[in-house]
């Protein structure tokens, strides 16, 4: 008799909650004045980013009596990939006229040496920075920390009379160097942020198992540490690859690398200004640091949120 009760008052009141109505709090409109303002912010500023970028797309992909008809906006009538055949192949950048391809192989023989010298470096200092405290090393990171904020046109004199002296100044192997020095300050930092956050137990077993400095940085800092490596490889070759100031001060014509080119054909005088030329140079020089980020972007992410925000 009593589970009898007991049944039926359990059956009450799901009943009753039936009849309550649901449960929780009250879902959200999809059409709201907060979603209509969030929503319009975003909107309007993708189209300012993507809109020069697809008038670029579509003026390199125009013939030039098309382009002079004046609607920069409008699709083309008749798709042509000559222009972007002319910047690879037979643009003039000055006295040469073999357009972007030798700028671009004089970038890749810049930036991939640079990048891995830069982040080799900077990974063991951050590494040492964060796990083998010694003495002066809150010093030694202050002083390099400091040595990222200096501007770089105040180096640029005293580090051509150093090139020159030692003998390669105007070579890739000079400038390799000055890229490597330049961005191993902010990848120290990076570095130094990221090993820290680490779990020190890691670290403290290891020392107590008898690993050494580079077997716990090579088995066990390198591995867990992606995230950083990918931030680390995407600061340096966007850096890289978009720099013009080190590569038209430190190199000879021809080892220019492509953003000078670039720079070559967009303002040369010589001619008629051909703008589906100049769009096409302008997408292939920005075509290698793109790809790299969209490829590598989720582990950025998640690199930055780790290595950035910690002291």
């Amino acid at each position: 008799m009593p589970d009898a009760i007991a049944l039926k008052t359990s059956d009450d009141r799901a009943s009753s909650k039936s009849f309550a109505g649901p449960s929780g709090p009250k879902p959200k409109r999809a059409i709201s004045p907060r979603n209509i303002m969030l929503y319009g912010t975003l909107f309007v500023a993708a189209a300012y980013y993507l809109l020069p970028l697809y008038v670029m797309i579509v003026t390199s992909l125009k013939g030039m009596p098309e382009i002079r008809l004046g609607n920069i906006f409008s699709p083309p009538v008749e798709i042509t990939f000559e222009p972007w055949v002319k910047a690879w192949a037979t643009a003039c950048t000055g006295l040469n006229c073999d357009g972007l391809s030798r700028g671009f192989w004089n970038s890749v023989r810049i930036t991939v040496p640079s990048v891995v010298v830069s982040i080799a470096i900077a990974s063991v200092n951050g590494y040492a920075l964060a796990n083998w405290r010694f003495k002066g090393s809150e010093l030694f990171f202050s002083i390099l920390v400091i040595g990222a904020f200096i501007p770089y046109q105040v180096m640029i004199y005293p580090i051509v009379i150093v090139l020159r002296e030692i003998g390669i100044y105007g070579t890739l192997t000079g400038l390799i160097i000055v890229h490597s020095i330049f961005g191993m300050p902010i990848l120290t930092l990076l570095f130094r942020n990221y090993f820290a956050s680490l779990p020190q137990e890691l670290f403290k077993a290891a020392r107590i198992d008898g690993a050494g400095f580079w077997q716990i940085f090579l088995k066990i800092m390198v591995p867990m540490s992606l995230p950083i490596f990918v931030v680390a490889m995407i600061l340096q070759v966007t850096g890289i690859w978009n720099d013009f100031l080190f590569g038209v001060v430190f190199t000879r014509p021809e080892y220019y690398p492509m953003t000078v080119q670039l720079n070559n054909i967009v303002n040369s005088v010589q001619g008629v200004k051909e703008y589906n030329v100049n769009m096409a140079a302008t997408i292939l020089t920005g075509l290698v640091p793109l790809v790299v980020y969209f490829v590598s972007g989720r582990l950025f992410v998640r690199g930055i949120a780790a290595g950035a925000v910690k002291g």
